[in-house]
């Protein structure tokens, strides 16, 4: 999913106060989907915490991965540069990120979507012998 995020308040990024930003969520690589769970853990303070929610509830990975977004089509951003986004701009990555990981109603169905078949019967007769002790 691509598009343009119009921020409320702009950000300075390299001298420059930036009021939209580009995104594209195909553009997330390994390396920045682990980079933004670093930098979500490093943000929290890097607490380990025994409780990790599941990535479709984490708020916090759903801010990085939209952070990930942006960066992954804007080269003179960074993490740094988009952890000075606030307010409800910060609301509107989160979404990004959200987005990103929960497949929207229109998006196109992947192999693992597809429908699958249930077999009922055996593929291969039972025998009709048994043979019992007795």
């Amino acid at each position: 999913m691509k598009g343009t995020l119009h921020l409320r308040k702009p950000v300075l990024v390299n001298g420059k106060q930036i009021q939209e930003l580009a995104y594209d969520t195909d553009e997330i690589t390994a390396t920045l989907f682990s980079q933004a769970d670093a930098r979500k853990r490093m943000a929290a303070g890097g607490k380990n915490v025994s409780i990790i929610p599941a990535a479709e509830f984490d708020f916090s990975l759903h801010l990085y991965l939209g952070f990930a977004a942006i960066i992954a089509v804007n080269a003179q951003c960074d993490f740094a540069d988009m952890e000075r986004i606030s307010g409800q701009d910060l609301l509107d990555v989160m979404r990004i990120g959200r987005n990103f990981m929960l497949r929207s109603e229109d998006s196109p169905q992947s192999s693992f979507d597809a429908p699958y078949e249930i077999i009922a019967e055996p593929s291969t007769p039972a025998s009709s012998t048994l043979e019992t002790d007795g």
